[in-house]
């Protein structure tokens, strides 16, 4: 984003309307200048109110991601995190990849305001205007390799669960492996990205996006049904208390899980699990798909399918509910 449009962005988060004039002047820029800049948070996703005589306005006033506020409510847990916040980038994860290449740190944190080309699991792109949703990426750094690391999606995903409910969103659900729901709709989803040596240590790139406020052009373009924490609370929750409370419960979900894998997750997250006890398909990488009812997860965080040939382990795939009259 240029300059020009994050400055007019910072005008219009609050929901007033801003005159062409007055924020011409107080840029010190041309009025055709800011209707350039306009024009480019609209092309951002920002809806903006455009009336003649009394300026712009962003049809739905939001906060502002600000580093300073999330650090002074992250509080003593503060001096764990690194924060970075942009207002536009093409993928918060991406980026991080690189800073963890380069030897960032555990605990860096890259957040930003709206993804050109956020990511989603299977190659999905990620859908969110400016100021819809809360989108970071965690660096954290574990001594293990990857192949002892299967079951951290869902110890991230129950974290994240956790600091939901604490933001007023009852009753949030977890699909398995990565998605977080509200009443069967996608609420938030999760994407981790590894880089090391087998034998460990590990850097874990963990994507999050956390639907806050969707428009329905943004609704549009997800193609599939999705819930929002405006529904889900009642109200729209401040994004940074938001992400304070996400990081406090990912902190202390990658301690436990460091120490302890997912082992004990495991009771707490199969009570939240979406698809407890019911049909579903398991859509593997090669196409086929495998019918059965969903029986957990195991310790290492694998799936769980009962089928007519037995219990059956899987450890990635893409399930889809069947119909309810197929659970009897």
């Amino acid at each position: 984003m240029k300059p020009l449009a994050s400055s007019v962005l910072r005008h219009l988060a609050g929901g007033e309307f801003q005159s062409g004039e007055a924020l011409a002047r107080s840029l010190g820029v041309s009025r055709a200048s800011v209707w350039h800049a306009v024009r480019s948070l609209e092309a951002a996703g920002l809806e903006i109110y455009k009336v003649h005589g009394r300026g712009y306005r962003a049809a739905q006033a939001f906060t502002l991601l600000d580093a300073e506020a999330i650090g002074r409510g992250l509080g003593a847990a503060g001096g764990r995190f690194t924060l970075e916040i942009h207002d536009a980038v093409d993928s918060t994860s991406s980026r991080l990849l690189e800073r963890a290449a380069a030897g960032a740190p555990g605990g860096t944190v890259f957040a930003a305001e709206t993804q050109t080309g956020g990511r989603g699991r299977l190659g999905r792109t990620w859908h969110a205007g400016l100021g819809e949703a809360l989108t970071f990426s965690l660096l954290w750094r574990f001594v293990r390799g990857a192949g002892a690391l299967s079951g951290l999606p869902l110890a991230v995903g129950l974290a994240l669960a956790r600091s939901l409910e604490a933001a007023g969103a009852a009753s949030v659900a977890l699909k398995w492996p990565n998605d977080l729901l509200w009443r069967g709709r996608k609420l938030g989803g999760i994407l981790i990205e590894l880089a090391g040596d087998a034998m460990g240590p590990t850097a874990a790139v963990i994507g999050v996006g956390i639907n806050v406020r969707l428009s329905p052009a943004t609704r549009a373009r997800i193609g599939q049904p999705a819930a929002d924490l405006e529904e889900a609370c009642g109200l729209v929750p401040d994004r940074n208390r938001l992400a304070v409370l996400a990081l406090r419960e990912l902190g202390g979900a990658l301690d436990a899980f460091a120490r302890e894998g997912f082992a004990p997750l495991r009771a707490e997250w199969q009570r939240r699990h979406a698809h407890q006890g019911r049909r579903v398909t398991l859509i593997l990488p090669d196409g086929s798909r495998q019918a059965g009812r969903a029986a957990g997860v195991a310790e290492d965080g694998s799936l769980l399918v009962e089928t007519r040939s037995g219990t059956k382990r899987y450890h990635s795939g893409e399930i889809s509910l069947r119909p309810q009259n197929r659970d009897k």
